[in-house]
């Protein structure tokens, strides 16, 4: 399953919807995504992590910035 996760870079940033970025990870479940982008060593604020169901992820795709991440 594809999930969108919403993120600030930072650990120490505030939440605020005009800096919030998104990627999308491939994954079992929330707490896979999660572990995954712990075991990178990413230090991202997770604000949201979202599964796409099927519509939401082929309306998704229609974005020019979609990429699945390769964790």
């Amino acid at each position: 399953m594809i999930f969108k996760v919403l993120y600030q870079e930072t650990l120490d940033e505030i939440p605020v919807r005009e800096s919030t970025h998104s990627m999308y990870v491939e994954g079992d479940s929330e707490k896979d995504v999660r572990k995954k982008l712990a075991e990178k060593g990413w230090n991202i604020n997770i604000e949201f992590v979202q599964g796409l169901s099927d519509e939401f992820l082929e309306y998704e795709k229609q974005s020019e910035d979609f990429k699945v991440e390769q964790l």
